[in-house]
């Protein structure tokens, strides 16, 4: 079994006064390739990761947006989720919301054929989570209803430069709106190997195992969830990941 990274063989870097440790972003290869080995060679299950991710995501709202803290009476919050992974992990996101005394709403306008994600869909109907048939092209009253928004549409495994309808047009309502955006793991526009240039411009990112290259820039608060990764793997891709505190399953970077 592989022991632990030790910190100082992993690259540093000044900080002012402070040494630091470089956080190596992942390509959306690598990231490909790192979910085929934990399917293939260690035996996860892909309902498990993306359990494991919906949940950490959750965590990370909560952290981030705590229900004290919220703007509005009612803990409203959106949940727009894509037909592929990233909208699994919504969905499992807002079934653990509900858990933790949020009142989620889905817009979920394709939903995928897969029976994973059916599940997922099953659940959160069985919690009494509404969905909603459209989301509303006025923007203010997604401003009015809810508190933010959770961008779990397009993820990882998007064409960012072919990006179809009804998600186009989301995204152009997306751009406009007042309350706080939350995207999961690569926000929906972005190519994951680039700083967006003209897409939607989240407060919060929630980075799932590695953060991927488009986060490099990125300047809002950034969470890093799925505290799962085996060391041989970290090593292997040299991802130099940040020690998580105690037993925390997320962290903020």
């Amino acid at each position: 079994m592989a022991s632990a990274p030790d910190p100082l063989s992993r690259p540093i870097m000044w900080r002012g006064n402070i040494l630091c440790v470089c956080l190596l972003p992942a390509s959306k290869g690598d990231a490909a390739a790192i979910e085929t080995e934990l399917l293939r060679d260690y035996k996860f299950g892909q309902q498990q990761l993306i359990e494991l991710w919906g949940q950490a995501c959750a965590l990370a709202i909560t952290k981030a947006y705590p229900l004290s803290a919220l703007s509005k009476k009612q803990p409203t919050v959106l949940v727009i989720c894509g037909p592929d992974q990233n909208g699994s992990i919504g969905l499992v996101c807002a079934r653990h919301l509900r858990i933790f005394d949020y009142e989620p709403t889905i817009y979920h306008p394709k939903r995928s054929s897969h029976s994973l994600h059916q599940d997922f869909t099953i659940q959160c109907e069985k919690m009494d989570i509404p969905f909603l048939s459209y989301l509303p092209t006025e923007v203010q009253l997604i401003n009015d209803a809810y508190n933010l928004v959770i961008d779990a549409m397009l993820g990882l495994e998007a064409d960012s430069s072919n990006i179809k309808e009804p998600y186009s047009g989301i995204l152009v309502t997306l751009k406009q709106i007042k309350i706080p955006i939350v995207s999961v793991d690569v926000p929906s526009g972005w190519d994951a190997d680039e700083p967006s240039q003209d897409g939607i411009n989240p407060e919060v990112l929630i980075s799932l195992m590695a953060p991927k290259k488009c986060a490099l820039n990125f300047s809002g608060k950034h969470f890093l969830a799925g505290r799962f990764l085996p060391y041989d793997i970290q090593k292997k891709y040299e991802l130099n990941l940040p020690d998580y505190a105690g037993t925390d399953c997320l962290l903020e970077l």
